[in-house]
C-alpha cells in the first residue's frame, strides 16, 4: 500500500475537502458550517465574523520590540520559569517531525518557544517570537485562541485556520491551569505545512498537566496530599494534588482535584476539614510516619486514597503530632472512630448534637464510642 493510500492518508484528504467545504460555506449562508468542521472551530469562525473579520483577508502579525520581549518574559516569569524543564523535554521530543513547540499566556502571547524552529522561514519567526500576539482576537482562529476561548484541548489542521495564509499551520493545543484552577496560559504544538498528527494532542495535553502540576508544587505549603482512587496506584502525575498550609488551609490543586473533589470548583479559600471527612491531624500524622498513605473520606460519603508528603525541607507543624503510631494502611475504620470522636468533641459532648452532624443515629454513635474505648 503507498503511503498517499493508507488510511491516515484518505482520512486526511477527507478532512481537508470537508474543511474546503465549510469554508465555502463560511462566505455563504454558513448553513452547513455546523455539520463540516469540530463544534469549538465553527464557534472561533462565527466569533471571528462577528468581530468584523474575513477570512480573505490576511493575518497581520505586530512588530515585536526588543523591549516589548524582554517585559513580556519578566511579566510571565514563573509561568516560563516552571515551564522550561519541561518546554525543553518537549521540544527534544519533536526530534524531525516538523512540529515546534510555544507556550503563551492567558491572553496567547508567547513567553517562551523550543524545538526544532526555522528562523530562516518566516512563517516559523513571526509566530516563534517572544511577546507575539496569537490570540484569537488577533490573527482569529488557531488552536492557542481556541484552546484559551473552549479551555479544553484542541487540534486544528491547516484550513481550519480562519484566514487563509495561517492555513500553512497545523497546530495541537491545551490550556494550563494554575493553581487557584484559572486558566494561566496555554501549550502549543505547530508544523507548517506538515503531516497531520491528531495524536499530538494527546501529548501536549499530558504536558499541559505537568506545567500544571508544577505551578500547584511551587506554591508555599506545608504538606502535599495525592489522591485517586481506591485500586490505583499512588505518585504519577495523574493524581489529584491538594497543597496545605500549616493550618489546613488548601492553598493550591490541579486541575484533576478540581474534578474529583467537591467544593474545590471554585477558586474560594477552602479549609482541608470542609473537603474531607476526617481530623485534619490525621493527614499530617500519616506524613510523619515512613507508610504515608490512608483511606480519606469526602463529605459526599466517597473515599479516596490519599498519600501525605510534607514540604521538602520543611518541619511539620508540631500542634499535629499527637505521638500516635499510625499502623500501616489506615483503614476506614480508624477514619470513622476519628471521625466521630472529633464530631462529639466539637458538640462538647452533646452526643445527639454530634449524630445529627454526621447524618448517624445516637446508637450509632453510642455504640461506636463504645468500641472504641473497649481495651
Amino acid at each position: 500500500m503507498s503511503l498517499s493510500s493508507s488510511p491516515a492518508a484518505t482520512a486526511t484528504h477527507a478532512r481537508m475537502d470537508r474543511i474546503a467545504l465549510a469554508r465555502q460555506d463560511l462566505r455563504g449562508d454558513g448553513h452547513q458550517l455546523h455539520s463540516l468542521v469540530t463544534p469549538w472551530v465553527a464557534r472561533s469562525w462565527v466569533r471571528c465574523l462577528q468581530s468584523g473579520m474575513a477570512p480573505d483577508s490576511t493575518a497581520e502579525f505586530e512588530p515585536i520590540t526588543q523591549a516589548h520581549s524582554r517585559h513580556t518574559s519578566e511579566s510571565n516569569r514563573q509561568l516560563v520559569q516552571t515551564a522550561k524543564p519541561l518546554l525543553e523535554s518537549l521540544g527534544r521530543a519533536m526530534g524531525n517531525t516538523g512540529y515546534f513547540v510555544i507556550l503563551t499566556n492567558q491572553r496567547g502571547v508567547v513567553v517562551d518557544v523550543n524545538g526544532p524552529i526555522d528562523r530562516s522561514d518566516r512563517r516559523a519567526d513571526l509566530i516563534t517570537r517572544i511577546g507575539t500576539d496569537l490570540s484569537e482576537q488577533r490573527v482569529g482562529t488557531t488552536a492557542i485562541g481556541t484552546a484559551l476561548s473552549e479551555e479544553q484541548p484542541v487540534w486544528l489542521h491547516r484550513g481550519e485556520h480562519f484566514f487563509s495564509n495561517t492555513a500553512v499551520y497545523s497546530c495541537a493545543g491545551a490550556p494550563v491551569f494554575g493553581p487557584n484552577g484559572d486558566c494561566v496560559g496555554m501549550l502549543d504544538l505547530t508544523g507548517i505545512e506538515a503531516v497531520e498528527r491528531p495524536e499530538l494532542t494527546h501529548l501536549v495535553t499530558q504536558v499541559a498537566g505537568k506545567i500544571g502540576n508544577a505551578l500547584v508544587l511551587a506554591q508555599a505549603h506545608s504538606l502535599l496530599l495525592r489522591l485517586n482512587w481506591p485500586g490505583n496506584a499512588l505518585g504519577s502525575d495523574a493524581d489529584s494534588m491538594l497543597c496545605l498550609d500549616a493550618d489546613g488551609w488548601i492553598t493550591g490543586a490541579n486541575r484533576v482535584a478540581r474534578h474529583m473533589v467537591p467544593g474545590l470548583q471554585t477558586a474560594a479559600r477552602v479549609h482541608a476539614t470542609e473537603v474531607f471527612g476526617l481530623p485534619l491531624h490525621m493527614l499530617f500524622d500519616a506524613a510523619r510516619r515512613s507508610h504515608n498513605t490512608l483511606d480519606v473520606p469526602l463529605w459526599s460519603g466517597l473515599c479516596l486514597c490519599a498519600m501525605a508528603v510534607p514540604a521538602a525541607h520543611e518541619n511539620l507543624p508540631a500542634r499535629y503530632d499527637t505521638g500516635r503510631p499510625l499502623q500501616a494502611g489506615v483503614g476506614l475504620k480508624d477514619v470513622e472512630n476519628a471521625l466521630i470522636h472529633q464530631a462529639v468533641e466539637q458538640a462538647r459532648g452533646n452526643v445527639a448534637q454530634a449524630a445529627q452532624a454526621l447524618g448517624i443515629s445516637r446508637a450509632t454513635v453510642y455504640r461506636k464510642l463504645g468500641a472504641r474505648l473497649r481495651p
